[in-house]
């Protein structure tokens, strides 16, 4: 790999097939050196799941694209990053690291359980800046023209004025044609949580099982946040970091007097 161009590593959690990453790498190619590191089959809803106690194959594959390395792996998108980092790039951190597209959104609660964001956080602890991007349409042939510019512009930017440390960027985009997306916004994430529910089911057994189900539900009309740009045409940007500390909180919690307590 040149030793002028920036590195950029590309994982997602769709897996090494998906359009999503295909696009991703397209549209990231004209920006440096990629190295693509994905799981070998569709790894949604892991979150920040590492594979312990269980062996990781890696694997060299042929990607689409012409002069393109690339990985498949066994494990989770944070495993991707962390053999990517550790084995094949033997310690050397990537410029850049960016996640997807992923086929369906990452806005609101949904960071929480995705893995394309959650191997973007990993690269944020890892001191790379790192930006993981969804579209919000989940059909595996879907129309990727308006991320690949939304991810240009954005790398472009990632690039020349850096990525504040600890932080990575999620990045969502609405479904359409480019002219139809009227702008990007940097945001908060919504408050919006899924009403979950379990529907009982029986296999061609007998044997009982529950299948996943729910309705996403948005609790916050602010119009400074993620679902309200989407929902209006533009693209979201909100700053993730990995430190989970409610900083707000530590002064309730100090009034407490826990340590009087016990010393009584």
């Amino acid at each position: 790999m040149s030793e002028q161009k920036p590195l950029i590593l590309v994982t997602n959690d769709d897996g090494v097939t998906a359009k999503g990453i295909l696009s991703l790498v397209q549209a990231v190619s004209a920006f440096g050196d990629v190295l693509v590191v994905a799981p070998d089959k569709p790894q949604s809803g892991m979150g920040h799941a590492v594979t312990i106690g269980q062996i990781v194959r890696l694997n060299e594959v042929r990607f689409p694209l012409d002069g393109i390395r690339a990985y498949s792996t066994t494990g989770t998108p944070v495993d991707c990053v962390k053999l990517a980092i550790y084995r094949i790039l033997d310690g050397r951190k990537p410029d850049l690291l960016v996640s997807g597209i992923n086929h369906g959104a990452n806005s609101s609660i949904n960071v929480i359980y995705s893995g394309t964001m959650s191997a973007a956080v990993e690269g944020a602890v890892e001191g790379i800046p790192s930006i993981g991007f969804s579209l919000l349409d989940h059909s595996a042939d879907a129309d990727f023209e308006a991320s690949g510019r939304v991810v240009g512009e954005l790398v472009r930017s990632a690039l020349q004025n850096g990525i504040p440390k600890g932080t990575c960027l999620n990045v969502n985009i609405p479904v359409g044609r480019p002219e139809s997306i009227k702008g990007i916004k940097i945001c908060r994430q919504a408050r919006g949580f899924w009403e979950d529910a379990f529907e009982r089911r029986e296999d061609p057994s007998g044997k009982e099982y529950f299948w996943l189900t729910g309705a996403f539900s948005n609790h916050d009309r602010g119009e400074d946040t993620d679902e309200w740009a989407l929902e209006h045409g533009y693209v979201s940007v909100v700053p993730v970091h990995y430190d989970m500390t409610a900083h707000h909180a530590i002064a309730v919690l100090n009034s407490w007097d826990i340590n009087d307590k016990i010393a009584e």
